[in-house]
């Protein structure tokens, strides 16, 4: 997941309502110049000879036996009754703006302060919220990074928080318990307004590191109203690929819909890490899903779409 301006290298980073018609044939339709952009080639990317099946070559760690993203394997998760209701307090004064970092976008926040924070779930401590971006693909059946028993999904939401017991962001890099990032799953549906407008001002960050104004952006409204999740202990999805992330994976996805423009295939890129080897870790489960069959996770995915962007 991307980094901000703390580090040079940046990530291309279903609370239950009515069921909506996911709309066949469609891809995330990112602005043209945007494209051209996340196509010149670079030290780390996703091309053929620069994409994640080389990353090792430059970040050993790639190898390395936590990492990300992986395949949430149902009958392989594991209820957690220690695992607490997640807290999100976001407070749309803090955000920076829009950041082009190569790969993808960030829209990034003020974390000087603990007026945007995470708490609850499977985290000790409050953590700062830093940035968020996405993940995404050329076709509506990929794009996504995670992936729940090998199905991937449209697209790929990452809010990445830092934990406050640490100095800075890049200090908490250096920890196993320094990142927390929560994925959300997106889907085609009905636009969303409040995501369209990020999409609109990529238009305004053409060049690498150029930046934009985005304000007064709410991020708890990109997720889904239900907070069940899945949680383990995995790393940064692009280089340098730090073994420092607590996964928080919403079980519900969200759905958006990003259909101005021109023809969708003449905006599309790969930004998606495939996902990585198990190696033994533990996927938690948090108690709210208890009353649940486990083999109900996969309708709920697919069917409640409670939120629509």
């Amino acid at each position: 997941s991307a980094l901000g301006n703390r580090y040079p290298v940046i990530s291309q980073e279903s609370a239950i309502g009515t069921r909506l018609e996911v709309q066949p044939n469609q891809q995330l339709v990112i602005p043209k110049a945007f494209q051209t952009m996340l196509q010149r080639p670079l030290l780390w990317g996703y091309g053929k000879d620069n994409g994640p099946n080389t990353w090792h070559k430059l970040f050993p760690i790639a190898n390395g036996r936590h990492q990300s993203p992986i395949d949430i394997q149902l009958w392989n998760t594991k209820f957690d009754s220690s695992l607490k209701p997640l807290n999100f307090n976001y407070d749309p004064s803090t955000t920076r703006g829009i950041v082009n970092k190569g790969y993808s976008f960030n829209v990034e926040f003020d974390d000087s302060t603990d007026k945007s924070v995470l708490s609850g779930g499977p985290l000790t401590e409050q953590y700062r919220l830093a940035h968020f971006s996405f993940h995404w693909g050329s076709r509506d059946d990929q794009g996504s990074e995670h992936s729940v028993d090998e199905l991937k999904y449209s697209a790929e939401l990452h809010l990445v928080q830092w934990n406050t017991k640490y100095k800075t962001f890049c200090d908490a890099m250096h920890h196993p318990d320094g990142l927390a990032v929560v994925g959300v799953f997106l889907t085609l549906g009905s636009a969303h307004p409040e995501l369209q407008k990020v999409i609109d001002a990529l238009g305004s960050i053409k060049k690498r590191n150029m930046s934009a104004a985005c304000t007064h952006f709410n991020p708890a409204g990109l997720l889904p109203d239900n907070h069940d999740f899945w949680t383990y202990a995995g790393s940064l999805t692009t280089p340098p690929l730090s073994e420092c992330v607590i996964w928080i994976l919403s079980k519900f996805r969200s759905l958006y819909s990003t259909t101005k423009g021109e023809h969708p295939e003449q905006h599309i890129v790969e930004n998606w890490r495939p996902c990585q080897p198990l190696e033994g870790r533990q996927i938690r489960r948090d108690p709210l899903d208890e009353h649940k069959s486990i083999l109900n996770h996969q309708s709920m995915l697919w069917q409640h779409s409670p939120l629509v962007f």
